[in-house]
């Protein structure tokens, strides 16, 4: 299957979008979705960015059925970790169902591997939902570990009311 690779740019952010809702529909959590077009626009493509993105891509004669070009995406940041320095964070990695098993989800996460590497870091992170086993397996294929197994972390979250909560001098 013929496909690129690239730096995801603004005028990706509506596909973006778009993949976002279906990973989060295929994780079954759509109602968890709150994020737009715009704030992808500024939060990715502002002077100071949040997230960095790339952006898989076939061939018009490849295109969906819907018209779609852009099949896949992955987002990161890059963050620090205290015992082992620098790290980049794969927040999102998702391929459009009809086009799995071709190379492009390890494509695009072998790219952010790549960039992590070339800014200096250490270690790509990234969750995965425990009943996503196919996930899983793919990830433990590419040399990763799972944490939560390995050294009993839990990731953790604070959002909403309990975050004003805390913040709260």
């Amino acid at each position: 299957m013929d496909y690129t690779i690239r730096a995801a740019n603004v005028e990706d952010c509506k596909d973006i979008a778009r993949m976002i809702m279906e990973l989060a529909e295929y994780e079954k959590v759509s109602d968890h979705v709150k994020i737009t077009q715009k704030d992808l626009e500024q939060d990715g493509f502002s002077k100071n960015p949040f997230f960095h993105g790339i952006i898989a891509e076939v061939p018009e004669q490849h295109r969906t059925k819907e018209g779609h070009t852009k099949i896949g995406y992955a987002l990161y940041f890059y963050s620090y970790n205290s015992w082992r320095g620098r790290a980049v964070y794969m927040e999102d990695l998702y391929v459009m169902p009809e086009f799995r098993g071709k190379g492009i989800g390890k494509a695009l996460m072998s790219k952010v591997a790549q960039l992590g590497m070339a800014a200096g870091c250490t270690q790509l992170n990234f969750t995965v939902l425990d009943w996503n086993k196919s996930s899983l397996d793919f990830y433990l294929r590419q040399g990763c570990f799972d944490v939560t197994t390995g050294m009993g972390y839990h990731y953790m979250s604070c959002n909403g009311e309990a975050l004003e909560h805390l913040a709260q001098p």
